[in-house]
């Protein structure tokens, strides 16, 4: 538990939902420790109050000035002016996450100044359900202690991985879009059962426990992946047959590609914020 700490989220999405259910439902800290805003929709603040408990404001002052960890949760085309509403109430014993796609540690550094403590967090969709991969990278004036305490928050929605900020397209092309490759693969193997005469739902629990189970035997046994794939690849066998027509159709060279295109995609957004903004 992260105790004498207050975290505040400048945004109220479904990013920001997530993580708040994560902190609250894991008992990382009690939930009138956690503050968020949303300044133009009352609704949607007594909405996550009645839900968690948790505090909601329109007003980012309060929350910044109460808080030991701000996380930014917006829409990146809202950054700037996030940054420059927040720049005079954080002070350097504040530490921010931001959970924002593509924007680059220097664009925060250069905007917050005052040797800001910035921490990089990119986790995947499946923070929903608390069983997110998430990759922290710290910035220049982020200490350990900060590093540990946001680690410590973030594995409220799963597993968490500290990287440097150079790793950080990679890790968006593998676990930032992977959940989307392999909901692609469920899809297609619930197809080709329903082709073969299989009820749809059946179809679909066949598809989704085979890779639940396939997922689950790597991380419990913690052998190879390939270790496991020729256990189960008798010579001229069914699997074998399979897997021989994945690689003849490109199949792994269709999964390396779709990370290189999500990592390429992912640097191309970071160069949008690569030019210092011009402050006012």
């Amino acid at each position: 538990m992260l105790e004498n700490k207050t975290v505040s989220f400048i945004g109220a999405g479904s990013m920001a939902e997530a993580m708040v259910a994560g902190i609250v439902d894991s008992k990382m800290m009690e939930a009138q420790d956690v503050i968020v805003t949303n300044r133009s929709n009352e609704e949607r603040r007594e909405e996550l109050m009645a839900k968690y408990g948790v505090m909601a404001t329109k007003s980012v002052e309060f929350a910044v000035k109460e808080a030991d960890i701000v996380i930014l949760a917006m829409k990146p085309k809202d950054i700037e002016a996030a940054l420059l509403s927040i720049k005079e109430h954080m002070t350097k014993d504040q530490v921010l996450l931001t959970v924002l796609a593509g924007v680059p540690l220097e664009y925060y550094q250069d905007i917050l100044g005052n040797e800001q403590p910035v921490i990089r967090v990119m986790p995947n969709t499946s923070s929903t359900i608390g069983q997110s991969i998430s990759a922290l990278a710290p910035g220049d004036h982020a200490t350990m202690d900060h590093v540990l305490a946001a680690k410590k928050l973030i594995e409220s929605i799963g597993e968490a991985v500290v990287i440097n900020e150079d790793q950080m397209d990679v890790f968006t092309g593998v676990a930032g879009s992977g959940p989307a490759y392999i909901y692609y693969v469920i899809e297609h193997l619930e197809q080709a059962a329903v082709n073969g005469g299989i009820e749809q739902e059946t179809a679909r629990k066949m598809a989704v426990q085979t890779v639940l189970g396939a997922s689950m035997m790597v991380n419990e046994t913690n052998e190879a992946p390939a270790a496991l794939r020729k256990k189960v690849t008798s010579p001229n066998g069914t699997t074998q047959a399979g897997l021989e027509a994945l690689d003849e159709n490109g199949g792994a060279k269709a999964v390396r590609a779709a990370v290189k295109n999500a990592a390429d995609r992912s640097k191309e957004i970071s160069e949008q914020f690569s030019k210092k903004p011009e402050l006012v």
